[in-house]
């Protein structure tokens, strides 16, 4: 982030403090930013010399919010809010269930004189995408809001993409896309490469496509690709409001690049085509499914390969559960062994997720035709957690810190991959080889797999920072309360059988 973008992040970031004095928290002061950026940004395209027109109303637009003050400026803000939510495309997609949350009208009219002193249009997509970036990479820092949970490190998703390398012209989905991440590191990945106009537009307006039921999330992501030259004012709706595990939309795609929510509560609601929220089971029952499970996490794996084509490749954050949980989880692995390549596991540090008590791992796996044997011949794990040691303010990932991951993946031939591990030599080489039937000879088809002697338990001499220590403390304790969680779900869940 250079000193202007950082500069003009710092200004739309001040009015946080006394907007949060009056009530209005983080996240609902960058859902009123998302409204007043569309605003400010369509007045300037509407003009020369873009000169588009644009389906704002104009009693509705941003100059008719310019040219008012005090209590009118609050009540004609409120009516155009309603008014626009109720507009098709991406106009009534970004407005959707809008609402004034700042009531103190000299506020709210110092944050529209703020936006309005900008020329938005003329920053380029990269600096107008950093700045919005900034904003939500802040507004996921406030714990208290939950808002983390929607926010995967930067780092981790450049890392995975880097891995997958997408291509121009091909197809990329998310079935839980938060404020878009993936699709961004993505976009970024394939516009780098030299592109014809064709190319250029299949990648703008035909590439991406997401589902994120929590609205303001989604509303956030709509306006992140947005801002990044994704879509455009008159775009089709790309991301959907409905749980993407509700059924098999019949979508089929190129790649998923993904971290699906963690947790299993969500899955008791369900969002349907509307945008209503709907009363359902903690079950999905799919006919494409290989097993029914409670376990959000396991549906989605399905679901994922169900979403790609025979010659999809997928990237996927996941939690450990999925690794060795018996019952439907051995199932799954077994079923994702066989019909896909799962050829890489990354096993990920704690201390790099908002969310405390997390543990994950990210799998790539590429799809297959159908076939009398199994497709996964040898699983390349590679051990980025033992004796390593991240947080999210004093030492946070770096995609640097991920670099010896990407070299010993080797995107341009994974074909030609070396161990770093050797028993005799190296036995704490991080880039290991498991054969299909070592992995399938193993205990409930565990995945769950490590070989690095952890030096905190071995060497007193050599803990970690009091920091990290109390850190990781803090992380197993929520990860065995969480763990304890779904075990208490599955419980109740029988016994209602």
């Amino acid at each position: 982030m250079n000193e202007n973008t950082s500069a003009i992040v710092s200004k739309v970031w001040s009015f946080c403090n006394p907007l949060r004095d009056i009530g209005v928290g983080y996240g609902d002061y960058l859902e009123q930013l998302t409204y007043l950026l569309f605003l400010k940004m369509a007045d300037e395209f509407s003009k020369p010399p873009y000169n588009r027109k644009l389906p704002i109303p104009t009693e509705y637009n941003w100059e008719s919010l310019t040219s008012r003050r005090g209590d009118e400026l609050e009540q004609h803000y409120s009516k155009t809010l309603n008014v626009l939510s109720r507009q098709k495309g991406v106009l009534g997609q970004i407005f959707v269930q809008s609402q004034n949350k700042i009531k103190e009208p000299a506020m709210l009219y110092k944050i529209i004189d703020m936006i309005d002193k900008e020329q938005w249009a003329t920053l380029g997509a990269d600096i107008k995408g950093t700045i919005y970036e900034g904003l939500l990479e802040k507004n996921a820092e406030d714990t208290k809001s939950g808002a983390g949970q929607y926010f995967t490190p930067r780092a981790l998703i450049r890392a995975m993409v880097e891995c997958v390398q997408p291509e121009p012209m091909k197809t990329i989905a998310d079935p839980a896309c938060g404020t878009g991440g993936f699709f961004l590191a993505a976009y970024d990945f394939i516009a780098k490469q030299p592109l014809d106009k064709t190319q250029k537009h299949f990648l703008k307006h035909e590439t991406f496509f997401g589902n994120e039921i929590v609205p303001n999330t989604r509303r956030m992501c709509l306006m992140n690709l947005f801002l990044h030259n994704i879509g455009d004012f008159e775009s089709e709706n790309f991301i959907s409001p409905a749980d993407a595990l509700i059924s098999d939309s019949g979508l089929r795609v190129d790649y998923v690049l993904a971290n699906p929510p963690f947790g299993r509560k969500s899955s008791m609601t369900a969002t349907n085509e509307e945008g209503e929220q709907e009363t359902d089971e903690l079950t999905y029952n799919r006919q494409d499914f290989w097993e029914t499970s409670s376990n959000k996490q396991l549906n989605f794996v399905q679901h994922i390969r169900t979403m790609m084509k025979s010659t999809g490749r997928a990237a996927v954050v996941l939690p450990d559960n999925v690794l060795f949980e018996g019952g439907a989880g051995e199932t799954v692995r077994k079923k994702l062994m066989e019909t896909t390549e799962l050829h890489t596991i990354l096993r990920l540090p704690t201390g790099i997720f908002y969310r405390q008590g997390v543990k994950a791992n990210v799998l790539f796996f590429d799809n297959k035709p159908a076939s009398k044997q199994p497709w996964t011949k040898d699983i390349w794990i590679y051990d980025f957690r033992t004796n390593i040691h991240f947080t999210l303010k004093k030492n946070p990932l770096k995609l640097e810190d991920l670099r010896d991951f990407i070299n010993a993946y080797n995107p341009d031939n994974r074909h030609k991959r070396k161990e770093i591990y050797n028993a005799g030599t190296n036995p704490e080489g991080r880039w290991r080889m498991f054969t299909y039937d070592e992995i399938i000879n193993r205990d409930k088809t565990s995945l769950d797999i490590t070989w690095i002697k952890d030096k905190s338990l071995a060497d007193l001499d050599n803990l970690p920072d009091p920091d990290v220590l109390a850190g990781e403390i803090i992380e197993n304790l929520e990860a065995g309360l969480e763990s304890f969680r779904e075990i208490m779900i599955t419980i109740n869940s029988e016994k209602e059988k």
